[in-house]
């Protein structure tokens, strides 16, 4: 056999032993750190839920009409704490909102030191002073000092292929729903809720009663239906 010819040979042999190699490696690497396919949804819920209903919001921390439903849904959660679930999934919208992500960051590596939800209320209650910010992560790290986190552990998080994962997975799991991509989106026991039920018909603002009359005709549907 020609030299040249073995020589060329034996090189592909080992460029493919190096692909085959390297793409392992990448496999196993993704699958580690959680960043990858395999990475879970994140799971934010508040409430007693003794009534079994749940209501479900996919929000972006830098929607402007995500901010205006926060209260009520804050001041309806107060009312009604022990009847029902609440749960919050991130859904930001980085084509409109470009510092979206890097909040939703932020609340997830807040929540690995348990504090998800007082990051959660910090960045609503603050939206106009990091929105529009370049470096919104100081911004954030001043919130994670002023919530008693470890800051430094704060930092590694919300870089972390962890927390990345996690907002991907919750991404993922609205695609599945079949709704358009909008914030805030609700669901109440599964169904999709449009927002103008939550709203005051004649003004259109978030409404506390109206979030409590939905709720509590939800709640009494289910009962009904439990004991039939």
């Amino acid at each position: 056999m020609d030299k040249r010819f073995l020589g060329i040979l034996v090189g592909l042999v080992v460029v493919f032993i190096g692909i085959f190699a390297f793409t392992k490696g990448s496999s196993n690497s993704s699958g580690n750190t959680g960043g990858g396919s395999q990475s879970q949804t994140t799971h934010h819920v508040e409430g007693k839920g003794q009534s079994g209903v749940t209501l479900v919001e996919y929000g972006d921390y830098e929607c402007p009409i995500c901010s205006e439903y926060y209260l009520p849904l804050k001041q309806m959660e107060a009312q009604l704490n022990d009847k029902i679930y609440f749960q919050f999934i991130n859904l930001p919208l980085t084509s409109i909102h470009p510092n979206a992500f890097a909040a939703a960051r932020a609340a997830e590596a807040a929540d690995q030191q348990g504090k998800f939800w007082q990051m959660h209320d910090a960045l609503y209650d603050t939206q106009s002073d990091w929105s529009s910010s370049q470096t919104p992560q100081t911004v954030f790290e001043t919130y994670a000092q002023q919530l008693g986190l470890n800051v430094s552990k704060f930092k590694t998080d919300y870089a972390s292929t962890k927390v990345n994962g996690a907002i991907n997975a919750d991404l993922a799991a609205f695609n599945k729903t079949g709704q358009e991509m909008a914030t805030p989106t609700f669901f109440l026991d599964g169904k999709f809720v449009s927002n103008l039920q939550f709203s005051d018909p004649k003004t259109g603002a978030p409404s506390i009663d109206r979030f409590i009359a939905v709720i509590n005709a939800e709640i009494a549907k289910k009962s009904t239906s439990s004991k039939q």
